[in-house]
């Protein structure tokens, strides 16, 4: 039983981590330069990783979910 949940751990941290990656790799071909006022580059890396966790995190939340609902179904019937 509990490996169960070390192993539901694992398959999470690693679905995040790589829907991160893939997010960030996703938004770097965005073209932000014109959003960005002078001496705030800083300010915007900052923005465009929290966009790349929450986005790669809701990804991989879904993901996540979607799996465990397949593996549910079978219970249906």
């Amino acid at each position: 039983m509990l490996a169960g949940f070390g192993y539901q751990a694992l398959l999470s941290i690693i679905s995040h981590l790589i829907f991160i990656i893939i997010t960030w790799w996703a938004l770097q071909s965005l073209n932000i330069d014109k959003f960005i006022r002078a001496n705030h580059v800083i300010q915007a890396r900052v923005l465009l990783i929290f966009l790349t966790i929450v986005i790669g995190s809701m990804v991989s939340n879904f993901f996540l979910d979607y799996l465990t609902w397949s593996q549910q179904l079978p219970s249906l019937f």
